[in-house]
């Protein structure tokens, strides 16, 4: 598990080496990291990776204490599932993380004006239908309904597909079929 002082010295060195090489911008990085509080930590990886396709790195964990201090929790651990598109520094990455002792309401959103927030994540893929087979494989099914084809034609060479997560969060694929 990682220490205080660990993470401390990580999240230090991590904010030094982004400062190094920061060009004229008002940001370090053009990616967005983003963290995600799931129920079921083993459920929505399996999601996420195997529906969707995303890597799994090292994951972390970071102690009630620091997790307190930092205004992040009310006493509770966090356990820290690190999860990438793509190679590289700059590549996207998902954060899933299930507190230790919490249990988060799963979202309630039918459609995507149902509660304010972040309502989805678009993720670009370069096939869509290589990418409905593989979260069809992994057992999940598009949100579309009616007779509506999935993908669904949303511009010239471009189709987007839905699914919800695990704890009922939108997730779009969008790009061309091939």
């Amino acid at each position: 598990m990682l220490n205080l002082r660990t993470f401390c010295a990580a999240m230090a060195l991590a904010v030094a080496f982004s400062a190094a090489g920061r060009a004229q911008s008002n940001f370090s990085s053009a990616t967005i990291d983003l963290g995600v509080v799931v129920t079921d930590i083993d459920k929505s990886l399996k999601f996420y990776t195997e529906a969707l396709g995303f890597k799994e790195l090292p994951g972390f964990k970071v102690p009630a204490g620091f997790a307190t201090e930092a205004g992040l929790t009310d006493g509770k651990e966090l356990d820290i599932k690190v999860l990438v598109l793509g190679e590289g520094a700059g590549a996207t990455k998902l954060k899933l993380m299930q507190i230790k002792g919490a249990k988060p309401a799963r979202s309630k959103q039918e459609v995507i004006e149902s509660q304010t927030g972040f309502r989805y994540l678009t993720l670009m893929v370069a096939d869509t239908t290589a990418a409905v087979e593989r979260a069809t494989k992994a057992g999940h099914k598009a949100i579309a309904k009616g007779t509506c084809a999935i993908p669904q034609d949303i511009a010239p060479g471009q189709y987007l597909t839905i699914y919800k997560d695990p704890d009922g969060n939108f997730v779009e694929l969008v790009g061309p079929k091939k």
